[in-house]
């Protein structure tokens, strides 16, 4: 782990064909204040980590965007909110804007972080995809909520939407018992695709799950088809690579990363 604070260089920034005015980056475990086991750059102020770090941490990363992010209680869920609009921190796993300066943001470590905009640049989206909200809709619901606040004014609809999928828990590592995989394929049945049987013969009942597939059904379902990141251009598995990534599923006591977007 590098003990200088946060550099560019700690960033991941989205190799995408997104309009020039729209920004993005993806935050890892380095460059920030936090001891062990948050070590270093953890953003997240519910995961009982010292608050004086989270702060710093959080103060660093404000130097590299326009405003505040409107950070965000997730819960897991499918509501997504209006960032424009957003005075307190609401429950909610996606958030959305079409205002220039306004930081979208959504927490992970383990999660799918998924960071959409339109090619004429001017929505942006960001979606905290964990097994459940994706199996619950959290994409389509965000998408619907954010395409229908914006219609009359730009005509913004599913197709026009690119994705970038950030770092999650990848294909070889997330572990699921049967009744994960079958409440997606009651979803839809095509979900079988994306889940490969445990060869460990002591795990009959596990599956091993490969959740950037399932987002790319899901997002491909919507009519987009323009995705980038994890699954497609990028191999990122929060689980294995611990010195970039946070992971619950490995650590337990952990740090969270961010996704942020916004237009310029």
């Amino acid at each position: 782990m590098k003990n200088e604070l946060l550099n560019p260089s700690d960033f991941i920034i989205p190799n995408w064909h997104a309009p020039a005015n729209v920004h993005a980056l993806q935050t890892n475990r380095d460059g920030g204040y936090s001891l062990a086991p948050f070590d270093s750059f953890n953003l997240g102020d519910h995961v009982n980590d010292n608050p004086i770090h989270v702060a710093q941490n959080r103060q660093l990363l404000s130097q590299y965007l326009p405003s505040e992010p409107v950070w965000l209680n997730q819960v897991h869920g499918i509501e997504a909110v209006d960032a424009t609009n957003t005075n307190y921190v609401p429950v909610a796993d996606a958030s959305f804007t079409n205002q220039k300066n306004v930081v979208c943001v959504i927490m992970t470590a383990d999660c799918l972080p998924v960071l959409l905009c339109d090619r004429a640049g001017t929505t942006v989206i960001a979606v905290h995809a964990g097994w459940r909200g994706l199996c619950d809709g959290a994409l389509e619901a965000s998408i619907d909520k954010a395409c229908r606040a914006v219609h009359t004014r730009s005509s913004v609809k599913p197709a026009d939407l690119m994705a970038w999928l950030g770092p999650a828990i990848g294909p070889s590592e997330f572990e699921v018992g049967n009744e994960v995989r079958e409440q997606f394929i009651a979803k839809d049945a095509n979900a079988a695709l994306a889940f490969k049987k445990h060869d460990n013969s002591q795990k009959p009942d596990k599956w091993l799950c490969d959740i950037y597939k399932i987002a790319t059904q899901r997002l491909n379902n919507l009519g987009v088809t323009q995705i980038y990141g994890g699954g497609h251009d990028e191999n990122f598995c929060t689980f294995t690579q611990k010195e970039q990534f946070f992971s619950y599923r490995r650590d337990g006591a952990t740090g969270r990363m961010a996704s942020l977007i916004w237009l310029a």
